[in-house]
Formats: structure tokens, sequence, C-alpha cells
């Protein structure tokens, strides 16, 4: 598939999932079986933890089809980092998706400032750029569209591995966000 077609089946699988028409293909045990001998997904979606937003159900993808990195902010740490240079050196992954969603707790908790102990402010720390950059009087949704940005231009600037294979034209780089209210994802 190329990246277009890649990009096409995200949105086509997002609209079945808004419609409640889930086609639940690529999800049974011959899947399963074919997936032993290795895994080819076509996109990697670097997703916040929260427990609303189901990267594989938003596309309606089915198992080996995506790459998901969850981390709260959805931030690009080295960890995730790591995660999304596998998938692109080693996967064939060709689409990452840096996917924030409306009423983010983490950008909410940025936003809202304060000492929230050694590890959730390290994870902070991440999202400050994109406070900084966003407009004064911002709202949180405003500012988990900036994050999602600043985050996927972050990934191309903190990994070689990706930025080459972006520079090649062998993987694009999408943000996005997600509405809670109506699962539809909205490509930035």
């Amino acid at each position: 598939m190329t990246i277009s077609d890649i990009k096409q089946r995200l949105q086509e699988g997002n609209q079945r999932f808004i419609a409640d028409k889930l086609d639940g293909k690529l999800q049974d045990s011959s899947r399963r079986t074919e997936l032993t001998a290795g895994q080819q997904p076509h996109t990697i979606v670097l997703s916040c933890a929260d427990s609303r937003v189901v990267p594989e159900l938003a596309f309606d993808a089915g198992l080996g089809e995506l790459f998901v990195v969850r981390v709260a902010g959805n931030i690009a740490n080295s960890s995730s980092v790591a995660s999304i240079e596998y998938a692109v050196a080693h996967c064939g992954s060709k689409v990452i998706v840096v996917l924030g969603h409306q009423s983010c707790g983490a950008v909410t908790a940025a936003m809202s400032g304060g000492d929230n102990g050694y590890n959730l402010n390290h994870l902070l720390s991440h999202i400050t750029p994109a406070l900084a950059a966003a407009e004064k009087g911002a709202e949180v949704n405003d500012v988990v569209k900036v994050n999602a940005n600043l985050n996927a231009k972050e990934l191309i600037g903190r990994s070689t591995i990706i930025a080459n294979a972006v520079a090649k034209g062998d993987v694009e780089i999408v943000p996005a966000y997600y509405n809670l209210d109506s699962g539809k994802v909205d490509f930035l």
C-alpha cells in the first residue's frame, strides 16, 4: 500500500467507527496464526494512554495493522521514539499518526501546573513547549492540537532513523486529533 492508500484506509476505518459499523476484519484465529511469522503494521500510532482513546477501534483496524505506542500526552520521549524507530526500521511502517485527543488530562495537568511528583512532572515537561507555542488564553483542546503538531516534529528532530525515512518519502508523519464525543479523527 502507498502512503496515500494507508491514510485513506485509516479515514475509511474511522468513518465505520463513527457510524457504529465496524467490520471486524483481520481479528480471527487465522489472522493470529498468520502473524506468528512476523508483523508488518502499515501505521504507527503515538497515542495518549487515555482509556477512552483506542486507536485499533477508532480506525477499525485488525491485528497487525497498527503499531500503537501509548503514553500520557502522546509525547515523543526517549522510549516512545525508540519504539517508533523500531517499527520504521524493522516493520516497514509507512505512516506515523501522532494522536492527541479532546479533553486530554495530561495537557490539562500541564496547563494547571503545580507539583505532581517527580515522574509526572517529568512527563508534563514534554508538554511545556506546546503551552509556550499556543496562543495566550488557549483552551485545552487547542493546546492538545499544538502538542500533537510539536510531537510530530519532535519525532524528526530526535531520530535520524525517522528523519531519514521521512526525507526519502518512505514515511509520512500525520498529527491528528480524536474527538471523544463523536469518535471522529481529524488529521491536522
